[in-house]
């Protein structure tokens, strides 16, 4: 138990509800709830109600019922993973970094169980232009999480541990 990823884990963790209790803002109190429901925030961010049935960038649409719990069954195969690399991991920062990736995954794989769909509803645009499309907590912290993973894989290097002179 002393060498579970605690950061990781609570990262995970938090990202997880922030996503669910946000989700349940929007859809609920705010009431977004159908495609084309928008409220504007400030002039570049709406809150935009949409229902997203695949992965990122609208790759691999969940048509059917089969589709969909392929998706859940991929999707979850993938958070097993990131968090087996988390249980192994010792690098603090990569941990919290796994934890982003794996509370991200655990919310939007919680709606596609819960509704079928994964719910979006960030919408940050300058006039028509989109840099993004319309996104969730989820989607932020799994991005955040594998470019910190990136970041780190291509321009940091540990330093070596020092190595011990033997007295022989």
């Amino acid at each position: 138990m002393a060498n579970l990823p605690k950061r990781g884990l609570v990262t995970a963790l938090a990202l997880f509800l922030v996503d669910q209790i946000i989700k349940w803002a929007v859809t609920g109190p705010m009431g977004l709830r159908s495609l084309g429901d928008v409220r504007e925030i400030v002039p570049i961010f709406n809150l935009r109600f949409v229902p997203n049935y695949g992965i990122s960038l609208g790759l691999l649409t969940a048509d059917s019922n089969a589709s969909r719990w392929a998706l859940v069954a991929m999707t979850g195969a993938i958070a097993l993973a990131v968090a087996f690399w988390m249980t192994r991991e010792r690098n603090p920062v990569d941990q919290v970094a796994l934890g982003c990736v794996l509370g991200g995954a655990l919310g939007n794989i919680l709606d596609r169980v819960r509704f079928g769909y994964v719910v979006d509803f960030a919408d940050l645009h300058f006039g028509e232009w989109r840099p993004f499309l319309v996104f969730n907590v989820a989607d932020a912290a799994i991005t955040i999480g594998v470019l910190v993973l990136l970041a780190r894989a291509l321009l940091v290097r540990d330093r070596p541990a020092p190595v011990e002179k033997s007295n022989a």
